[in-house]
């Protein structure tokens, strides 16, 4: 592998490793816009492990494949927000902790980038949701309990209580 720098007409600037002339190994990668990725490459695009630093202060670390965040890896957003878990083709999908800036947060299984599945939502007062969810929505057989105690157990659907399912 050669090491060297090549400055892109789009005024992108890549500075590392290339093999067969194609980006290969370690590398950073810096766009116009001033966005950012430092870490690995294969065949050209972004694989591996990396960090990608945002312009409007987001920052992702984790795992790469084909160019898109793909595997185990941790966004911290420019608001505070963060997200630990897995991505699969550029979008949180799998097992994630999602914790907000407010301290609200959420526990469970991801689709697309939405809660989805199985999953506990806990706010920044104490309430606790334990249940299932659709596109970020409470939705299915669930269990929100209050911080006083207090308990509504039953069938949600788009956030929407329905009925009990369990009368205690």
């Amino acid at each position: 592998m050669v090491a060297k720098t090549h400055t892109y007409a789009n005024g992108a600037q890549y500075v590392g490793e290339w093999k067969d002339n194609l980006r290969h190994g370690q590398g950073t990668l810096t766009y116009r816009s001033g966005d950012q990725y430092v870490g690995e490459f294969k065949d050209d695009r972004k694989h591996g492990q990396g960090t990608a630093t945002f312009i409007e202060g987001d920052q992702y670390v984790g795992e790469f494949k084909d160019g898109d965040q793909h595997g185990q890896g941790t966004m911290t957003y420019a608001n505070g927000d963060q997200y630990v878990g897995e991505w699969k083709d550029h979008a949180r999908n799998g097992q994630g902790n999602y914790i907000y800036a407010d301290g609200e947060q959420y526990v469970g299984e991801f689709k697309n980038g939405k809660q989805n599945g199985p999953g506990t939502y806990t706010y920044a007062n104490g309430d606790q949701y334990v249940g299932e969810f659709k596109n970020d929505l409470f939705h299915g057989q669930g269990t929100l309990t209050y911080a006083d105690g207090d308990q509504l157990e039953g069938i949600w659907e788009e956030d929407e209580f329905l009925y009990e399912s369990n009368v205690k």
